[in-house]
C-alpha cells in the first residue's frame, strides 16, 4: 500500500459527508471541530451536528455539493450509492468509509493526550485493535510527559529569541531535558517553577 501519514489544515475548507450514521457523524464532528465547513448529504441531521453548525442537503443534490467540496467523505450504508458518489467525486480528495482502498484519504483513529495528538491506522485490518492500542497508549503517556512537552516548548521559544544557531539550541534543550532538578519539579507537577528555573538557567548560561 502507498499510504503515508499527513496532517491537513482544514480550517475554512469545505467537507461534504454522504451519510449521517455513526461513522459519518463521527467524521463530521472531527472536521467541524477543526474549523471546516461541513455539509451532510442525507435525510436527517443528528442534533450534535446541528449544534456544531453543519448543514443538511438532499442526496439528489450530490453532484452540486461535490463540486463545492475540497474533501468528500462517503459513509452511507448503501454500497452501490457509495460507488456512484465516489465516481462523481473523481478528481477530489476522497475518503470512502466502506472501502478505504477506493479512496485516497484515510481518517484514522485519533485522540489527544494534552496537546499531543496520536493517530492509529491498522491498514484497515482491525478497528477493534486500534481501540485496544489506544487504551494501552493512554496508560503509557503520563501527565509528567505532557509537562515535559510544555517545558520544551517554553525553552525553545526562549532560545529562539537569544540563539540563532540551531545546533546550540538543541544543545541547551538536551541540557534542560536531563536536568535532575527540572525532572523533580515536573514529577511534582510544578510546571511554572520549572519554567522559572529554566529561564534563570539559560540567562546564566547564555551570559557566560
Amino acid at each position: 500500500m502507498g499510504w503515508t501519514p499527513l496532517f491537513l489544515e482544514m480550517k475554512y475548507k469545505n467537507v461534504l459527508i454522504a451519510g449521517s450514521g455513526e461513522v459519518g457523524t463521527r467524521r463530521a464532528i472531527r472536521f467541524l471541530e477543526s474549523g471546516a465547513n461541513v455539509i451532510i448529504l442525507g435525510k436527517l441531521l443528528p442534533i450534535e451536528l446541528l449544534k456544531l453548525r453543519a448543514s443538511l442537503k438532499p442526496m439528489d443534490e450530490a453532484q452540486k455539493w461535490i463540486q463545492w467540496a475540497d474533501l468528500v467523505v462517503v459513509a452511507t450504508g448503501d454500497t452501490q450509492l457509495n460507488q456512484r458518489l465516489s465516481n462523481l467525486a473523481e478528481g477530489k480528495l476522497l475518503n470512502r468509509a466502506d472501502q478505504p482502498d477506493e479512496g485516497d484519504t484515510i481518517v484514522p483513529s485519533s485522540f489527544f493526550i494534552g496537546d499531543v495528538q496520536i493517530c492509529i491506522f491498522t491498514q484497515g485490518k482491525s478497528p477493534l485493535m486500534a481501540r485496544e492500542l489506544r487504551k494501552r497508549i493512554e496508560k503509557v503517556i503520563t501527565d509528567e510527559d505532557i509537562l515535559k512537552i510544555e517545558l520544551q516548548n517554553f525553552t525553545r521559544n526562549l532560545l529562539k529569541k537569544e540563539v540563532n544557531d540551531q545546533k546550540k539550541r538543541k544543545y541547551y534543550l538536551n541540557i534542560v531535558s536531563k536536568d535532575e532538578k527540572i525532572k523533580k519539579l515536573l514529577k511534582e507537577g510544578k510546571l511554572e517553577n520549572a519554567q522559572t528555573y529554566v529561564d534563570n538557567l539559560l540567562k546564566k548560561s547564555l551570559n557566560h
